[in-house]
């Protein structure tokens, strides 16, 4: 008995043709190579949509408004100001917008030290007190 060479069809033998086999998809190929970039594609939308459509956060500063000059007291942080100028709002809010007012670069103030609260915010004994910001 002799052995033969086992054949090869020929659609398996890349060298046969001189081409590679044609590539096959599966489904879950198919639906990787559409729904990926759709989906993609769909997130940049979204994105861009939320970008454009957002309110803009002002800039770093405040409108024009009515403020009042306030002393600081002995003692007294930014903190009990903004907790007595508006008791309704977080006093975090407050002192931001004092700070920002003032043009501070932290929170920290000295006594004696003046500083201009909105005057919408600040009780009538403040404002009785003292004269408004040009």
């Amino acid at each position: 008995m002799s052995a033969q060479p086992a054949l090869r069809p020929s659609s398996m033998n890349p060298s046969a043709s001189g081409r590679a086999p044609r590539l096959r998809l599966t489904r879950r190929g198919w639906l990787v190579l559409v729904v990926l970039p759709l989906v993609l594609a769909a997130a940049a939308v979204l994105l861009l949509a939320g970008a454009v459509v957002s309110p803009a956060k002002a800039s770093g500063t405040v409108s024009a408004q009515e403020t009042v000059r306030v002393t600081v007291g002995a003692g007294q942080t930014l903190w009990d100001i903004a907790t007595t100028v508006a008791p309704g709002r977080h006093p975090q809010e407050v002192i931001t917008e004092i700070a920002q007012l003032n043009n501070l670069q932290g929170t920290v103030v000295q006594a004696g030290q003046q500083v201009f609260v909105p005057s919408s915010r600040c009780p009538a004994r403040f404002r009785a007190a003292a004269p408004s910001r040009p």
